[in-house]
This record gives C-alpha cells, sequence and structure tokens, in this order.
C-alpha cells in the first residue's frame, strides 16, 4: 500500500513538472504561428495571387527570419510546414550563412509552397539545403516589397525582405530542418 501512495506521488510531481514545459512549448507554437500568419499576409498582399496557390497546393512552408551581415552574414528563424489535406502543422527552423560583399540587417520571409505531397514529406523528413546560390542586390524592405520567385526540386518558394537594409554580392545557402523542440 505504501508503494502504491509513492508511487501515485511520483506519478503526480512528474505529471506538475512536465506541465509547464508543455505549457511553454504550446505557447512557442503559437508565437511560430502568428508569425507564419503574418507573414502569408504580407505575402498575398505582394502577390495575392499567392493564396490560390498556396489554397491550392498540397501543402506550404513559411518562415521568418532575423539576420545582419558585413562580409560575412547569418540569418536564422522558424516556421512551419502546412499540410492542407490534414491541417496539420510541423514546426521547423531555418539557417543561412553567406560571404561576399554585403552589409546589412533584415527581416525576411520564405514561402514554399509544395508541387505534391512526397515533396513536403521528403522537405519535413529531410529538410532542404540550397548551398551556393549567388545573388546580387539592394535596397530596403517596406510595406511595397515584391516577393521573388526561386524553384525548388519540391515545387516553388519566394522571399519577401519586410524590414531592413541590405546591399550585397554574395555566395549563400541556405538549409532547413525539423524543429525537434516543438513538434
Amino acid at each position: 500500500m505504501k508503494l502504491l501512495k509513492w508511487l501515485a506521488a511520483g506519478i503526480a510531481l512528474a505529471a506538475f513538472g512536465l506541465a509547464p514545459a508543455t505549457a511553454a512549448d504550446k505557447a512557442k507554437q503559437e508565437e511560430v504561428l502568428k508569425a507564419a500568419h503574418a507573414a502569408l499576409a504580407d505575402f498575398y498582399k505582394a502577390q495575392p495571387n499567392l493564396k490560390a496557390k498556396a489554397e491550392k497546393a498540397p501543402g506550404y512552408a513559411v518562415f521568418t527570419t532575423y539576420g545582419i551581415s558585413f562580409i560575412l552574414g547569418g540569418a536564422g528563424g522558424k516556421g512551419v510546414v502546412h499540410d492542407n489535406a490534414t491541417k496539420k502543422d510541423t514546426f521547423m527552423e531555418l539557417g543561412a550563412a553567406s560571404a561576399g560583399f554585403q552589409v546589412g540587417a533584415s527581416e525576411t520571409r520564405y514561402l514554399f509552397i509544395f508541387k505534391d505531397k512526397a515533396s513536403m514529406q521528403q522537405f519535413i523528413d529531410s529538410g532542404w539545403d540550397a548551398t551556393a546560390q549567388v545573388a546580387a542586390g539592394a535596397g530596403t524592405g517596406s510595406k511595397d516589397a515584391n516577393a521573388t520567385l526561386g524553384k525548388f526540386t519540391g515545387g516553388d518558394f519566394y522571399r519577401l525582405t519586410k524590414a531592413g537594409f541590405e546591399a550585397s554580392v554574395a555566395g549563400s545557402g541556405i538549409k532547413v530542418w525539423k524543429d525537434k523542440d516543438l513538434n
């Protein structure tokens, strides 16, 4: 009988100990989802046709990143892959690095629209790696920013610099992976 009381007390303590972590994770997930919805709204405002394209696709991923660069640059952020059929969200992370003639600080959003379910699942399971991209650009982010289109093997992706200043001629790489803390 004593053993059952100790076991029950241990389970109760463990449950109370785990509850704040679960609540904290839910709060972080809500923060990522809120940023994703804001990013989608900005993409749809910049290019209204993207809304129908994202809704008709098997799914999409949206990220918000923050970065800074001076010769070497880096950016990172979180996002979510949304499966349109199941309505399931998978939380992801995105990191970027660059080198070249560059200076800037910006908030950048990425939207990936998947061409098929298999491409979306591969993106979730294996991540995505785009290395050795070379880009040139200059400008400041504004509310009238345009979403620039790129291609990846699983569909199309769009990049929107929301705020900041960027001037560069640089090589860069982007890596996406599943967020182990939020899934």
